[in-house]
C-alpha cells in the first residue's frame, strides 16, 4: 500500500476530495502517516518538515538496486561482523551527514522523479543531501534464520528527507560488507506515535483531531481577544516563547489554531493563517 491509496481510502471514507498526506511512507513500510482534512492539508507541510522515528531492519552481506529487500541483488558479500563492530561504525552516521538520494525515490533532477528515471533503467548523477540523524541505537542482533547472514534492528530518529534505507546501505558500506533494509516502521512522525495511530481499517470520522493538532509538533502560544483580532489581519504580535529565532510557533485562542507564526526576536510575525 502507498502514501496515496492511504489517501483514496480515506476520501472514500469521508467523502470528500480534499485530503493529504505529511510525508510519504515507501510502500513495503509500515507505521505512522499523519493524514490532514480540508484545512488541515495547508498545514501539512509543518507535519513533514518535522523529525521522524523509524524501526528498521539491516539485513548485512547484501546489496540490492533499491537499497531494500523488494530491489534485485546487485551483490552478495561473506559477513564477518560483530554487534561491537556495527555499534562503533553506527557513531559515524549520527549528527549531520550528507546523503545520496537512491534511484527509486521522489526526489526530482531534471524536473523528472528518480523513480520515473529508474522504471526506465536510467541511472542519473544525483547531488548529495545534508540530513541529520539525531539518534541512532542498535537495539539487537541476531543471524538470520533463512540465510545465515547477521540482522539488527536499529532505532532512527532523523530529519526529515532522510533516507533509513540509504543509511542502511552506507552503514554496510562502512563495515565493508554491504547491507540492505529488510523492514522499515515509521513510530513517530509530526508529533504522532504508534499509540495515537487509528488502524486504517477502522478509521472513521469520529477519529479525526481539531486542527491544532495538525502542528502539535510545535511550540504553542494562547493569545487573548485583541491578540486573536491581530492574527485574523496577519499582523506581527509580541509573545513569549521558547521557540529559537526564526522557529515555527502555533498561536492559538481558547484552544483554537488561528495561525502559524515566526519568531523574529521578540515578535512572531505570520508565517501562515488559518481561515476563518
Amino acid at each position: 500500500m502507498t502514501s496515496h491509496d492511504v489517501v483514496d481510502a480515506v476520501r472514500r471514507r469521508l467523502r470528500t476530495k480534499k485530503v493529504g498526506h505529511g510525508g510519504t511512507l515507501d510502500p513495503d513500510a509500515t507505521g505512522v502517516l499523519v493524514v490532514g482534512v480540508g484545512k488541515a492539508t495547508k498545514l501539512l507541510r509543518y507535519a513533514q518538515a518535522s523529525p521522524k522515528r523509524y524501526r528498521a531492519v539491516a539485513g548485512f552481506g547484501t546489496t540490492t538496486t533499491t537499497q531494500d529487500a523488494s530491489g534485485e541483488v546487485v551483490d552478495q558479500r561473506p559477513v564477518n561482523i560483530t554487534p561491537d563492530d556495527v555499534a562503533i561504525a553506527i557513531k559515524g552516521f549520527i549528527g549531520d551527514i550528507e546523503q545520496i538520494p537512491p534511484m527509486v525515490s521522489a526526489v526530482k533532477v531534471g524536473g523528472e522523479r528518480l523513480y520515473r528515471k529508474a522504471l526506465r533503467g536510467e541511472v542519473v548523477e544525483r547531488q548529495a543531501r545534508r540530513v541529520t540523524v539525531y539518534s541512532l541505537e542498535l537495539l539487537g542482533f541476531t543471524e538470520a534464520r533463512h540465510t545465515g547472514a547477521p540482522e539488527a534492528t536499529l532505532d532512527v530518529s532523523c530529519s526529515a528527507g532522510t533516507y533509513v534505507r540509504t543509511l542502511v546501505h552506507d552503514l554496510g558500506t562502512a563495515l565493508g560488507c554491504g547491507a540492505h533494509l529488510i523492514s522499515l516502521r515509521r513510530i513517530a512522525a509530526g508529533g504522532w506515535s504508534e499509540a495515537d495511530a487509528v488502524v486504517l481499517d477502522s478509521f472513521g470520522p469520529d477519529d479525526l483531531r481539531p486542527l491544532s493538532e495538525a502542528v502539535r509538533d510545535l511550540p504553542a502560544v494562547e493569545v487573548d481577544d485583541r491578540g486573536a483580532g491581530l492574527v485574523a489581519d496577519g499582523r506581527p504580535i509580541e509573545a513569549r516563547t521558547d521557540a529559537p529565532d526564526d522557529g515555527l510557533v502555533a498561536v492559538l485562542h481558547d484552544g483554537n489554531l488561528l495561525g502559524i507564526y515566526r519568531r523574529r526576536g521578540s515578535n512572531l510575525v505570520a508565517d501562515r493563517i488559518v481561515p476563518r
